[in-house]
């Protein structure tokens, strides 16, 4: 399926060899969820609200973590690096369909995160004081026989986020304008193949200001390095992966890319509090922060939201609610 980065004869980092999922792949993926998940709901305010926060691990990461889980044998092994969604998914996932999960995050992960983790029935490993670390100590793991499930370059990943779209299709009449936050664009190219076999359907990304680095990669044609800059939306900054298939995905079904300030990201996660009783993390309430601000646009049919997450810290919620 992939092969993990590694150290060529010169020492640089040479990228990932990935396969990109298809429109199938994504097809594919909807009987994995839907065995395991409900439909997660929706609800309408100044758009649809499609609300991935009442997910079992409280973020839509646990679809794709399905679908990768579902692709191994009892037997195989898979190995990822996180300290977050990424990691609850592959725990929820490995438990919940018996399969043998290592999940390797950075000695200085937080105590709770840990704890959330060490609920499931996964290898913890701790390695490492930063999550680059612990990615590196993965992917030596996974040269050792297991298969490195990233967060987003990762052609199961990929299809198991789109099972969202195809929810969204039994949910809401088009023509329709789904806004998702995007970080590595797992999520937004997992929704850019399901629209891809609808003609009433487009999407539209959202970066947080602070951390472009999609639309920098879009724009070039592979992963450049931007300056990531501290953000509320943690969760959606970082740069990407050399080689990673969702620059391509991105650009090809992906209608437009558009950015929100921490202001803006602030607003949306107040008024999901204040108004429909929704907990959302930064990255989480990026897309709605986007509607909010108007930077959809106008658009033919309805424009649906994807609250992503709800994974966020008492004290920054609290901060940010005042």
């Amino acid at each position: 399926m992939s092969r993990p980065s590694r150290r060529g004869h010169s020492g640089a980092m040479t990228h990932r060899v990935v396969r990109a999922p298809s429109p199938e792949d994504v097809e594919k993926a909807v009987d994995v969820v839907a065995s395991v998940l409900d439909p997660s709901p929706t609800v309408t305010g100044k758009c649809v609200l499609k609300l991935e926060t009442w997910q079992p691990t409280g973020s839509f990461k646990v679809r794709g973590a399905l679908a990768v889980l579902a692709s191994v044998g009892a037997d195989d092994e898979v190995v990822a690096a996180s300290a977050g969604n990424h990691a609850l998914g592959i725990a929820f996932a490995a438990t919940r369909l018996g399969r043998r999960a290592t999940v390797v995050v950075p000695a200085t992960a937080s105590e709770a995160k840990v704890a959330a983790l060490r609920r499931f029935d996964i290898t913890l490993v701790q390695h490492g004081e930063q999550y680059a670390e612990a990615e590196a100590h993965a992917l030596e793991l996974a040269e050792r026989g297991a298969r490195f499930v990233s967060p987003y370059n990762d052609p199961d990943v990929i299809a198991g986020q789109g099972t969202l779209g195809w929810e969204l299709g039994s949910q809401c009449r088009g023509p329709l304008t789904v806004v998702c936050a995007v970080g590595g664009g797992g999520l937004a190219s997992g929704l850019g193949l399901w629209a891809a076999t609808r003609d009433d359907v487009r999407v539209i990304g959202v970066e947080a200001d602070a951390a472009p680095a999609m639309a920098e990669a879009v724009r070039a044609g592979r992963a450049v390095p931007v300056d990531v800059r501290p953000t509320v939306a943690d969760g959606i900054a970082a740069n990407l992966e050399p080689g990673a298939v969702t620059i391509d995905l991105v650009s090809k079904h992906v209608d437009r890319l558009v950015t929100v300030s921490e202001e803006e990201i602030g607003a949306a996660v107040r008024h999901l509090v204040r108004t429909h009783g929704v907990v959302a993390e930064g990255a989480g309430a990026a897309a709605f922060a986007a509607v909010l601000a108007g930077r959809i646009g106008p658009v033919d049919g309805r424009v649906v939201a994807v609250v992503s997450g709800r994974n966020i810290a008492l004290p920054t919620l609290a901060g940010l609610l005042v």
